[in-house]
């Protein structure tokens, strides 16, 4: 998904030690995540997971571990599709 490493930590509320010794395996999160996530393009996932969309940015909801939001926000990219969005008039000045 493109998470660093300290992002991986933080949605799965566990430090790097636990992370990399494999004492996650007991508990779900990892293993929903790629089940939530499987079928999605790699490129589409990592572009739309920094996006801000209609509830805010993917990525904020899976740190602050809503899962049932991030879930919400895959389905609706699955729905959608990625939408990206301009923020407004471009920052370069036009010239006539």
């Amino acid at each position: 998904m493109g998470l660093t490493d300290d992002e991986l930590c933080r949605a799965l509320d566990a430090d790097p030690i636990a992370l990399i010794s494999g004492e996650l395996e007991h508990r779900p999160e990892l293993p929903l995540l790629l089940t939530l996530t499987d079928g999605v393009d790699e490129a589409v996932l990592r572009r739309w997971l920094r996006a801000e969309g209609p509830g805010g940015r993917p990525l904020d909801t899976l740190l602050a571990r809503d899962y049932r939001g991030f879930e919400d926000a895959l389905d609706d990219l699955r729905r959608r599709g990625l939408v990206i969005r301009a923020r407004g008039p471009s920052r370069r000045a036009r010239r006539p």
